[in-house]
């Protein structure tokens, strides 16, 4: 018997619940925000040697799944205004075992993913004053996204904006300059023509064969980590029935302006052959357009984005271990709110958390090869979250019929398109079996599991010496 949770509108100690103060503005960024991670910026060079032209159609295809996923979310999240988050629907759909497990997982995606965005943060400074002892940006930025968040929800709302604003003008800049060099068939300084020929007419749009495009998945999957985060919004939301059907509905050209136009802009001046996996295609994109001050611009904005994911990551943490807590499933002091309506302990836990392991990966000498491992588990433990989202969806439209022959936002296909789905995310998990350092994530990320069926059955029985 699990604890009963607080009457809706209360916190466990009495104070008002999470606040509706997000207004459709900042939905539609933290959106968008969440759409553009790090790994668009920094990864596609990699990608796209890997696939050449064809990774376009990879993140094409793994866009469209994730929308549909996004739909099955919007649609349960609005079939019942009581939901906070896709813990509250999965727990009451595919039973407690799924809350433990979606909220725990997700909160762990978000630490791991937020430790590698404090370490590059930490990087990305260095390029400004290379003296700076690396921890000290790590623990300053950490230290600046507590006490912003700790104010209200409206603020973290109003720094998503702007971070996500900045990511935005530099995908539309970097865009619109790849089409002038086109248009004006610019000459760049190694003797290559800018034109869209440079996506077929060398090896076709398809050089490395069907191998080639499917080593893509492994790396742009991570690039759509957070492209869920409008899921945790929603009970912070004025008016969600209709500001998350418009942030779930833009997904589609979301994905073409940022990541299809933006790769075939890059790839379109600069031969996919040049492009250097290390670096980033976006700076050498706006140096070849002849602006010195690209380095620093670009670096501005990987490091805004970073700085982004991180704020992401500290918000959507904080929220699942209130949904946790107020379920039973986390220490009941995460149920506590500020007089703000801010889960703050839930945010000095999370932020601790991050500091942890940002000073573990300091001490790491090799970093290249736990970052890879790193960052596929959290790809890994973001496709089981998705996968349980289309679960909860099956499982609803099983259960609630009637609730989904009265919804307003029905998602396409229904059933039958969440199983496509679900077999498109099994799919990836096999590709990631290819690669050495991907397959090393794929062993060890069961090992979550087993320490969350372990955890789950003390939190059972607890509940039920308690009840």
């Amino acid at each position: 018997m699990k604890h009963p949770a607080p009457p809706a509108g209360q916190g466990s100690h009495g104070h008002d619940d999470l606040q509706r103060n997000l207004t459709n503005r900042h939905i539609q960024l933290i959106a968008i925000g969440g759409a553009i991670g790090t790994g668009l910026f920094m990864g596609s060079g990699k990608t796209i040697s890997l696939a050449g032209p064809s990774i376009v159609f990879v993140y094409a295809i793994i866009g469209m799944v994730l929308f549909f996923v996004m739909r099955a979310m919007g649609e349960l999240l609005l079939s019942n205004l009581q939901y906070k988050s896709f813990i509250d629907f999965s727990a009451d759909l595919l039973g407690p075992w799924a809350g433990f497990f979606t909220g725990w997982t997700y909160w762990f995606c978000w630490i791991v993913t937020g430790i590698a965005d404090v370490i590059a943060i930490s990087a990305y400074t260095q390029f400004w004053f290379p003296h700076l002892p690396q921890w000290a940006p790590a623990l300053g930025c950490v230290g600046l996204l507590l006490s912003l968040n700790l104010l209200t929800v409206k603020l973290f709302g109003e720094i998503e904006f702007w971070f996500a604003m900045v990511k935005i003008i530099a995908i539309v800049a970097l865009v619109g300059t790849g089409m002038y060099m086109v248009g004006t068939s610019f000459q760049s300084p190694g003797g290559h023509t800018a034109t869209l020929a440079h996506l077929w007419n060398d090896g076709g749009m398809f050089p490395h064969g069907v191998m080639g495009f499917f080593a893509g998945f492994q790396i742009a999957i991570f690039a759509f980590a957070g492209i869920e985060l409008v899921g945790t919004t929603a009970a912070e939301a004025k008016d969600p029935e209709r500001t998350l059907p418009r942030a779930i509905n833009s997904i589609p050209l979301r994905i073409i302006v940022f990541y299809v136009l933006a790769l075939v802009a890059i790839m379109s001046v600069t031969p996919w052959r040049e492009v250097v996996p290390g670096k980033s295609p976006f700076v050498e994109l706006f140096v070849l357009a002849g602006l010195p001050a690209a380095a620093g611009v670009i670096n501005f904005v990987v490091l805004t984005s970073a700085a982004s994911s991180a704020n992401s990551g500290v918000f959507s943490t904080s929220r699942m271990l209130f949904g946790l807590a107020l379920k039973g499933d986390a220490p009941r002091s995460f149920a506590r709110l500020s007089s703000s309506s801010v889960p703050s302990r839930g945010l000095l836990f999370s932020c601790a958390c991050l500091l942890l392991g940002a000073f573990l990966m300091w001490v790491v000498p090799d970093l290249v090869e736990a970052f890879t491992l790193v960052t596929t588990v959290s790809a890994i433990l973001y496709m089981f979250v998705w996968s349980l989202i289309l679960l909860s969806y099956i499982a609803y439209r099983r259960k609630r019929a009637a609730l989904h022959a009265a919804s307003k936002y029905k998602m396409p296909g229904g059933v039958a398109l969440c199983c496509v789905c679900l077999a498109f995310f099994a799919g990836v998990m096999v590709l990631l079996s290819f690669e050495t350092d991907t397959r090393q994530a794929l062993v060890a990320t069961p090992a979550w599991f087993v320490l969350l069926a372990v955890a789950y059955q003390f939190v059972r029985r607890r509940a039920d010496r308690g009840g």
